[in-house]
């Protein structure tokens, strides 16, 4: 099929999945609204703001018990060997209910999970949901001071762990005495594993209760103020300490997410996640997508890039999301019959590199939507339905007050790099508060503009582009350098399975660039042959002075190189001097 011809069919189904999809949700919607007798104050607050707002949004708790309600016997989690239906798990997140109950925890507690993907997640987030707690999802791979850090800001009372996660909180266990309970979920775990007397099975949660499907909390229960703290999310602390974004009971964003949910997915799609449950991708947007449309959520222990298609073919599933790097490195993986052996018509992807986007289509046989938000960006969202140019994350819809703007506050230009911000003047639901942190929570909006951090650039007709990270950036020669522009030229290189770019002290002051680097398996590799590629790729005061490479990259667990990691570790012994270096006049 020819390019032209590809984008025009895009362009076709595109609209016509969206025709559908707003007829969907509006319908969907409309009818959850008037059964809540909020229809008329939901169109009246939205005209009042010039952006859809809802009267009354609901809550993880509440969004569970209706999708049991209204879907019941139909399929709604696969993992692995296990599968559960929309009722059944309801159930199953009831027995957990009352038993946090009866273990002491009340309304206004917090409890912390750290696990990587299983069906025990899922229900202990609910129900926290349902008892009026707030969660913390923590990044399953936290070691030291890292996860005390965590535990003990959060403020939680109890803590959830799987086998994998044991070891590391007993490393810092006697740095985290606020904790009164510790639950392990040992469902998966090595039948050699000792529990220290501190840490309780999980099963003692789950395995006891009635299987009753209606909840009947204990008479001490109460309902959570809608301003009470239903979930910290720590951004991933690539370049510092982590940040925790506070939602709230009173605005979860679900029907927001409902809404788009119903354009993205129809009754016959089923979605697949690899990514992890701790990360609001998977959480906020593949999970409340299923409970939304009422389709099955294939969930992945992991990421593999070599067993992804295998697996996205043997689950039937139609539809999946992709993050950071995923992109670039399973098109790096050998060719195989499961590309084209699957389901799968239409991905959503987030930073997906423009260079590449229509090679993934034409390997894969599938449509990339591209789709940008953030869990701190005070609900703005922008979405490429495949009537964009590639590369772009389409347009900001009309009701989204933003604009881009230098340094000084000031617009850019067509074409210009400028920081994406948004008006939340007088949006209560759109503010953004960071748990206890009322200085990050200041800078963060100023005169009534959110700052996202995120630069981007906009086309003659309006589309935008992402450019970089505000914070992730280099100064060098006089000049910023952009890391996602030096990564996305040495990632286009055969060898090169991905990398990480970072500013180094220099002898003249300013900066020296360094990258890290993994190789694809089975490539040959030469450092000169590498630099003078590089040179016909960046700038000259972008080119890369030192390189290493690594075995693999630090991440968190959302794919987000860990960049604090390597500036702490610099140039070394080991460090290679790439020949590109441009002696100064």
């Amino acid at each position: 099929m020819s390019p032209s011809i590809r984008t025009a069919t895009r362009k076709w189904r595109s609209r016509l999945t969206i025709t559908r999809g707003v007829v969907r949700t509006a319908s969907k919607m409309m009818s959850v609204e008037r059964k809540e007798g909020s229809l008329r104050k939901t169109i009246k607050a939205t005209r009042a703001n010039k952006d859809l707002s809802f009267e009354n949004d609901w809550n993880y708790g509440e969004l569970i018990e209706w999708a049991a309600q209204k879907y019941g016997p139909k399929l709604f989690l696969e993992y692995r060997e296990q599968s559960f239906s929309f009722s059944f798990f309801n159930m199953e997140v009831n027995k957990v209910v009352r038993n946090l109950q009866r273990s002491g925890l009340s309304c206004g507690d917090g409890v912390a999970l750290m696990m990587t993907n299983h069906p025990d997640f899922l229900k202990i987030f609910f129900a926290t949901q349902k008892l009026g707690l707030y969660v913390v999802p923590v990044n399953a791979g936290l070691i030291g001071e890292g996860l005390s850090y965590i535990i003990n800001h959060s403020e939680v009372k109890a803590l959830v762990l799987d086998g994998t996660t044991l070891d590391p909180y007993l490393a810092v266990a006697d740095q985290c005495s606020r904790l009164e309970h510790v639950w392990i979920s040992t469902e998966e775990a090595e039948s050699s594993l000792v529990l220290p007397h501190s840490v309780i099975d999980f099963k003692a949660l789950t395995c006891r209760g009635e299987n009753g499907a209606e909840l009947e909390l204990l008479d001490n229960h109460k309902k959570p103020d809608l301003e009470q703290p239903s979930m910290l999310l720590y951004t991933s602390g690539t370049t510092g300490l982590p940040k925790a974004v506070v939602t709230t009971y009173g605005n979860t964003g679900l029907k927001k997410i409902g809404l788009m949910a119903n354009i993205l997915y129809n009754k016959s799609d089923k979605i697949y996640t690899c990514l992890p449950l701790f990360h609001a991708n998977a959480l906020l947007m593949s999970l409340v997508s299923s409970l939304w449309v009422g389709i099955p959520l294939v969930v992945s222990k992991r990421f593999s890039a070599s067993n992804f298609w295998r697996e996205i073919s043997k689950s039937g599933a139609t539809s999946f999301n992709t993050v950071g790097g995923m992109i670039p490195i399973l098109l790096k993986t050998p060719v195989t019959l499961y590309d084209t052996c699957h389901k799968v018509k239409r991905i959503v992807s987030a930073a997906c590199p423009g260079d590449v986007w229509e090679e993934f289509e034409n390997r894969y046989g599938v449509d990339i939507w591209e789709a940008y938000g953030a869990v701190d960006g005070g609900g703005a969202a922008i979405m490429n339905f495949g009537n964009g140019p590639v590369g772009s994350l389409g347009k900001p819809p009309s009701m989204l007050e933003y604009k881009l703007a230098d340094a000084a506050g000031n617009d850019v230009g067509v074409d210009e790099p400028g920081e994406f911000m948004v008006n939340v003047a007088d949006k209560k639901e759109s503010q953004v508060r960071y748990f206890k942190n009322e200085k990050a929570s200041n800078e963060k909006v100023k005169n009534g503009w959110l700052h996202s951090g995120d630069l981007m650039r906009r086309d003659r007709k309006g589309f935008l582009y992402f450019v970089g990270r505000n914070s992730d950036s280099m100064r060098r020669m006089g000049e910023n350098v952009s890391a996602y522009e030096v990564e996305k030229q040495v990632d286009g290189h055969p060898a090169i399975l991905e990398s990480a770019a970072f500013g180094v002290p220099s002898e003249m002051g300013e900066e020296e660039i360094m990258i890290c680097v993994t190789l694809v398996k089975g490539k040959d590799f030469d450092a000169k042959e590498f630099a003078s590629y590089l040179k016909e790729k960046l700038p000259k005061y972008a080119l890369p002075t030192f390189m290493d490479v690594l075995d693999e990259l630090p991440k968190t667990g959302t794919h987000r190189v860990i960049k604090a990691d390597l500036k702490k570790q610099g140039v070394s012994k080991k460090t290679i001097q790439l020949e590109t270096r441009v002696a100064r006049k």
